[in-house]
């Protein structure tokens, strides 16, 4: 079997590989209560992931899902006080609105996503440092469980972030494979002057991708509120990389037009067992960017394709 036909393979693959290899160095790892609470933890990182994939999916980026995510903290600890459950409604409005801005900037003034999404993202970050007045925010512990308390409870012993998870899965599967946006990205993804020249609205569904990334994004943030208690400019750093990674390991390349949620799935489950590997083997936090910057260029290098690019620059 040559490397193109075993290449869709390769992020179940390199699962199975890693959970073999972790669970004989570790045996308490295969535990299903230590994997179930791996799985809860792993939530907001795969939300994120799975907005990126939009993005990403059609060949471009989004590098201000980090930030819009700890926008999103300090958003939910200072108004949900006076909104209670609205301030989710604020939280996704706020996201979806700043993604459509990175979707604008790229298709309608042609500037690279990977720099209108690292401009939106700063745009995010003053806008948290400005609520926030520069410093960590606290919830009313009462009122947060009173109005997002379920987000994070169980039913029985599986960890309620795991249904929202399942739920947001299954509503991106169904915008990817049953909608017609869905298949637009694909084709915008597999050739963007194919898709135009066919007479499909390329700038709309573009600008509708970077906007749900910047949704699921909020997302992603208001759970880490909620889980946290609060929020703070800088409380989700270190999410960007391992997100896109999950994205990319799991077989959606930047090329865009092949992959989808199901691949960011799987990918997230890589990163998680990767994560588990190197709490395990007491690598430090500075470190552990450093092994996800090796895996991204490593996923990137594998998943590419090079029929697509004319030249690197």
């Amino acid at each position: 079997m040559d490397f193109q036909r075993l290449k869709p393979h390769l992020p179940w693959i390199t699962l199975l590989v890693l959970v073999t290899i972790v669970g004989i160095t570790d045996p308490g790892f295969l535990k299903p209560a230590n994997l179930m609470s791996l799985a809860g933890d792993i939530v907001p990182l795969f939300i994120m992931a799975l907005g990126l994939t939009f993005a990403i999916y059609i060949g471009g980026i989004d590098l201000s899902a980090q930030s819009m995510a700890n926008m999103v903290t300090v958003i939910a600890s200072i108004y949900l006080a006076s909104l209670g459950a609205g301030v989710a409604v604020l939280c996704i409005g706020a996201g979806f609105v700043l993604g459509m801005v990175s979707g604008y900037v790229t298709t309608k003034m042609l500037v690279p996503s990977f720099i209108s999404t690292l401009a939106v993202g700063g745009i995010a970050f003053s806008v948290a440092q400005w609520l926030s007045g520069q410093r960590a925010l606290n919830m009313d512990a009462a009122q947060r469980n009173e109005t997002f308390g379920w987000m994070i409870g169980h039913t029985g012993s599986i960890p309620n972030e795991l249904f929202i998870a399942a739920a947001l899965l299954a509503l991106c599967l169904f915008i990817e494979r049953r909608t017609t946006l869905g298949r637009a990205l694909k084709a915008v993804g597999a050739g963007e002057q194919a898709a135009a020249a066919s007479g499909l609205n390329v700038a709309r569904y573009k600008i509708l991708a970077f906007a749900i990334s910047g949704a699921l994004a909020a997302v992603a943030g208001l759970l880490f509120a909620v889980k946290l208690s609060g929020g703070a400019p800088t409380i989700a750093n270190g999410f960007l990389l391992p997100a896109i990674v999950a994205v990319l390991v799991g077989g959606t390349p930047l090329t865009g037009g092949v992959g989808g949620v199901l691949n960011t799935l799987i990918g997230t489950l890589i990163v998680a067992v990767i994560r588990a590997s190197m709490l395990y083997f007491e690598i430090d936090a500075t470190q552990q960017q450093m092994v996800f910057g090796i895996v991204l260029i490593a996923a990137i290098a594998l998943t590419i394709d090079r029929a697509k690019l004319r030249t690197v620059k």
